[in-house]
């Protein structure tokens, strides 16, 4: 259902049975890990005008892994992170699954 790099492909699945019998599967609620579970690979600068899939893609090779910036940095929006220029964003060390 998710690639292995996706945030929800290590999730629990659940199931619901409807009143009619239908089985409906779905992933469990993703929680936002502690930034406490993170090593910190590096830290950068956020400039003017960039976007965190520009320094995820930069950083970490993959635009498609900002989610894990932002979880070691604990927002749920990333645009918060890049919202100012000059914003210090903590980079984490990739993790294989």
């Amino acid at each position: 259902m998710f690639e292995p790099t996706s945030r929800y492909y290590n999730l629990e699945n659940a199931r619901l049975i409807t009143a009619e019998g239908r089985a409906i599967v779905y992933k469990k609620r993703r929680l936002i890990p502690p930034a406490t579970d993170h090593t910190i690979l590096a830290e950068v600068t956020a400039q003017q005008g960039e976007r965190l899939d520009q320094i995820t893609a930069r950083v970490l090779g993959d635009p498609e892994q900002f989610w894990r910036i932002c979880d070691a940095n604990e927002v749920l929006n990333p645009l918060e992170l890049t919202a100012e220029p000059g914003n210090r964003i903590q980079i984490p060390l990739p993790q294989i699954q």
